[in-house]
């Protein structure tokens, strides 16, 4: 007989419950804004590049220009794609998730790092940098190959942005392009514990090194319930169908059908609610605006017209809003991304945030390892 305990108060998920101090990010309940070290991420995105944000998240203060200066020269220096990882990443399958290559590439870096059993702050601080550097490679040549396109090499003239566009497309982005995807950066950058994040803090409390924090953090945001919502918003777009001959009212109105007809049947809808946020994500607005800038800029509004229609159809039916994926994934779409490329941009983006959290773990580590509350059989013997 399963004996259920009836004396403990199970915290499924864990949710409501606070398992440690962090001085990296909240999100201000009185102001419904995502703070990175004090700040307001919007403030940060408006006038902040992902560099100087980077730099804040790791060291807790904006840098000066000389520290900006001596950052960006590292960054841009760790760009070019390590000839032994490409071979390795052409041997994957193209049938395998971009997120696997990731999560590949992470591990190799780890497993071939100098300092590799080296876990000081000036140790990893070196590594999250090397990281930070190195993903957009990994992440941009993963798309070309699956496009059958050869390796584009980095360049060291541009910003981070700027720079990972070029080497996904092989072309200069726009200022329009690039400062959207410069914003949708920033806002993934770093979101407290989450389920990537905390996976990357218990590994870390184990003593373990930043590489395989940072390898299990990517396997946890490979889950569909963590990431790839942004995937799905646009895979929900494409299901609709994009007609790029429709007006905006036109895309709309087909859009709230489909969206009343998903509801209907009880469709999981994805790009919608946050379990931190009860009024909004507060990271939308600052998305959305750059979300219209690229639909002005490429004349595509039947995107928005798409989005409008959802997002209305499912706050009149259920009062839910947009989380932060919902406007990435249709930017990410009209910058040419292919939709299974969207989560690893994540993973380029929240580098810096995990890494954060395990240079601070590490400052006042304790191991994690919560307690669970037996429901199986009672004590009993082989006969």
């Amino acid at each position: 007989m399963t004996q259920v305990p009836n004396t403990e108060e199970i915290k499924k998920g864990l949710a409501g419950v606070v398992v440690d101090y962090t001085a990296i990010s909240k999100v201000n309940p009185e102001t419904n804004s995502l703070l990175y070290r004090g700040y307001p991420v919007q403030e940060l995105a408006a006038r902040c590049s992902f560099e100087e944000v980077a730099y804040l998240l790791w060291h807790g203060e904006l840098p000066t220009p000389e520290q900006l200066a001596e950052f960006e020269a590292h960054e841009r220096s760790g760009r070019a794609l390590d000839p032994l990882l490409k071979r390795l990443i052409d041997d994957l399958p193209a049938t395998c998730h971009p997120m696997d290559v990731c999560r590949t590439a992470a591990s190799i870096q780890g497993a071939r790092h100098p300092r590799a059993g080296d876990s000081s702050r000036e140790a990893n601080l070196t590594k999250a940098v090397e990281l930070f550097a190195a993903m957009p490679a990994v992440v941009a040549y993963d798309q070309r190959r699956r496009r059958g396109q050869e390796l584009v090499e980095p360049r060291e003239d541009l910003g981070y942005s700027a720079n990972f566009l070029w080497m996904t497309f092989g072309e200069e982005a726009a200022p329009e392009v690039v400062r959207a995807f410069e914003v949708s950066m920033i806002l993934y950058a770093e979101h407290s514990f989450n389920a990537s994040t905390f996976t990357a803090r218990v590994v870390t409390s184990t003593l373990s090194d930043l590489h395989s924090a940072v390898t299990a953090a990517i396997g946890a945001l490979k889950g569909p319930l963590h990431g790839g919502a942004n995937e799905a918003v646009m895979e929900t777009f494409e299901e609709i169908g994009i007609r790029t001959d429709e007006t905006h009212e036109q895309a709309k109105t087909r859009a709230k059908a489909w969206m009343d007809e998903a509801l209907a049947a009880k469709k999981k809808v994805m790009g919608f609610g946050h379990r931190v946020y009860k009024h909004g994500d507060s990271r939308v607005p600052t998305m959305k605006a750059a979300l219209d800038d690229l639909i002005a800029f490429y004349g595509r509004p039947e995107i928005l017209g798409l989005y409008d229609g959802l997002e209305q159809s499912m706050d009149e039916a259920k009062g839910i809003k947009p989380n932060l994926d919902y406007p990435t994934g249709p930017a990410y779409h009209l910058m040419g991304f292919d939709i299974p490329t969207f989560t690893p941009l994540f993973v380029a983006s929240r580098i810096v945030g995990w890494t954060a959290h395990v240079m601070e773990q590490l400052e006042s580590n304790s191991l994690i390892r919560p307690l669970s509350a037996y429901n199986g059989p009672d004590e009993r013997h082989l006969d």
